[in-house]
């Protein structure tokens, strides 16, 4: 059973989050407190940032948090300019950049939801991915959420009600958590029904407000950090859609959000008084590929993968940036169902359309493409303003493509030689993005390696010490990468570098919260250590790893034990 984080939406007073719930009514002006007033420092940054931390120990293990190396990427080209842009905004404050986490994270779930955490995290289902039509969308979704965290709606949430304790509320919300996984639907009803029930109607008037808030304050982050302000109407526009089939706007003093049509409404008047970006700066970005990205690795059932793989097999009039993510999630399916061939033709499908838009921009920059321009049809597919791609068999001026288009593509030819086990391929893959240091782009190249080993290459020694060394380098400078150093582990191993890989494990779990797990794995590097050849320097890193959980572990217990009391 996956996890639903859907239900624990603002009842819980915790979880802050945008779409999961149906759209709310409009609401009366209700004055919050301030950050600096004493009803807000009731409830600290302190005792924030220590429930989020419980919080994220206890989901971070679950195999529907993932980590994928590409998404992750590409969420955090979204998230990170929203960051940056409400510190320029002054809305986070020295205290809370410091002691918050400020983490997006990726949640295997088809529902179109994101949600806010306490402590800076913010949880994103890749289906909300998937339906989201341009990174202006998401960034209006992940604006929003950010904008719960810096304007301190969990604390307000809190002094609303004020004979709810810390661990009493943190208690709750991992309460829900865990009966997400069980098969009883009446478990987190009756949990929500004893914890809230006096409380319920000051709760929903004061979350309106706050929806509200979120979204002048979202609004007002993702256009300082450059994203077109329309983002934020268009996904409203997709919301109200969605929610016509299933929702009659009936009762919405009853609900915790404003109703999707008056935020809509609110959101295109606000958009209007905000200068559009440069037209001239555009260009068809990776969200197209993103899409099917999310889409592949949130449904892998067979008829799911079969529906993506004839989807990029269609020949009909469609935008270079459609055609391009229709091939990119074709072959991604392709691999996952080992249909090596259909996923090596679309690959090299894509491949010839970004050369074919790339030699049509350059004609285009010299004056030599003849014709009108018009937007493709179908409208925008990403960006602020009209793509101007042409249809397949028109003409017109065209936008260019981000180069990461096609170093993702790359990266699915490593991914696609890997599975075949094909060692030629792998070498040659890799070889293309040899000099490419990003996160994506590392651990590719560990895979590839690690893939090579399987075939038994040869020369995979080689490759497995290459990539060793540069993990290694990596976790020095990200030493909370989970997914960096189990990567690592798997390439020391073949090497023969037992302890290295084995701290590997051990920091892996760390890096996850699971301070019981790194403890045993670096016990279990001690008594490796203890023979005649051992690796001294590994040896001792792994002595002083341990006693620092140690006390890591034995703080937090206390901790635990001290709010309790």
């Amino acid at each position: 059973m996956r996890l639903k984080f859907a239900p624990l939406a603002f009842g819980a007073c915790v979880v802050l989050n945008l779409l999961a719930l149906p759209p709310q009514a409009a609401h009366a002006q209700i004055r919050l407190p301030a950050l600096g007033e004493a009803e807000a420092d009731s409830f600290s940054i302190g005792d924030e940032k220590k429930v989020g931390e419980q919080i994220m120990r206890e989901i971070r293990p679950d195999p529907d948090v993932i980590d994928d190396p590409l998404l992750f990427e590409y969420l955090q080209s979204v998230f990170q300019p929203l960051f940056q842009a409400a510190k320029r905004r002054g809305d986070i404050s020295p205290e809370m950049e410091a002691a918050f986490g400020w983490e997006p994270f990726l949640v295997r779930d088809r529902t179109f939801n994101a949600f806010a955490l306490p402590g800076g995290y913010v949880g994103v289902h890749l289906g909300l991915i998937a339906a989201a039509g341009s990174r202006d969308e998401m960034a209006s979704v992940l604006g929003h959420e950010l904008s719960h965290i810096t304007q301190r709606h969990i604390a307000r949430s809190m002094v609303a009600s004020k004979h709810q304790s810390i661990v009493t509320m943190a208690a709750m919300l991992l309460g829900l958590l865990a009966s997400a996984k069980t098969n009883n639907s009446d478990v987190p009803a009756a949990i929500l029904t004893t914890g809230q029930a006096s409380m319920a109607t000051g709760q929903l008037t004061f979350s309106r407000a706050m929806e509200s808030e979120a979204d002048r304050f979202g609004l007002d982050v993702m256009t300082e950090a450059g994203f077109a302000p329309s983002g934020m109407a268009a996904m409203f526009g997709r919301l109200e859609s969605a929610s016509q089939l299933n929702d009659d706007n009936s009762f919405p003093w009853l609900r915790s959000h404003p109703l999707t049509i008056d935020r809509l409404s609110e959101a295109r008047l606000r958009a209007r008084t905000v200068a559009p970006p440069d037209p001239a700066q555009s260009h068809i970005t990776e969200h197209s590929l993103m899409r099917a990205r999310a889409r592949a690795l949130m449904d892998s059932a067979e008829p799911a993968l079969r529906r993506m793989q004839a989807q990029g097999r269609v020949s009909l009039p469609m935008t270079d940036a459609e055609r391009l993510g229709a091939l990119y999630g074709g072959a991604m399916a392709s691999i996952q169902l080992r249909d090596f061939a259909q996923a090596d033709a679309m690959i090299t499908a894509a491949q010839g359309v970004l050369a074919q838009h790339a030699a049509k921009v350059a004609a285009q920059a010299q004056g030599a493409t003849s014709g009108a321009s018009a937007p493709a049809a179908g409208g925008p597919t990403d960006g602020s303003a009209p793509e101007r791609v042409t249809v397949v068999g028109t003409g017109g001026p065209l936008y260019p493509i981000e180069p990461v288009v096609a170093r993702d593509f790359e990266l699915l030819r490593v991914d696609y030689a890997v599975a075949r086990r094909a060692v030629p391929e792998i070498v040659a893959a890799e070889a293309v993005v040899a000099a490419d240091r990003t996160r994506p782009a590392v651990i590719a190249r560990a895979q590839g390696a690690i893939g090579r080993a399987a075939a038994r290459d040869p020369a995979a020694a080689t490759a497995l010490q290459r990539s060793t060394e540069e993990l290694q380098t990596w976790v020095a400078e990200h030493p909370k990468d989970a997914l960096a150093w189990s990567t690592l582990a798997q390439c020391a191993e073949p090497l023969g570098l037992k302890l290295r890989a084995i701290r590997a494990e051990a920091e892996s779990h760390a890096a996850q919260g699971d301070l019981v797990g790194a403890i045993d794995r670096l016990r279990a590097g001690q008594q490796q250590s203890r023979g005649a050849r051992s690796d001294f320097v590994e040896a001792s890193i792994i002595d002083s790893r341990l006693r620092e959980l140690e006390a890591e572990r034995r703080a937090l217990q206390k901790e635990l034990r001290g709010e309790a009391g």
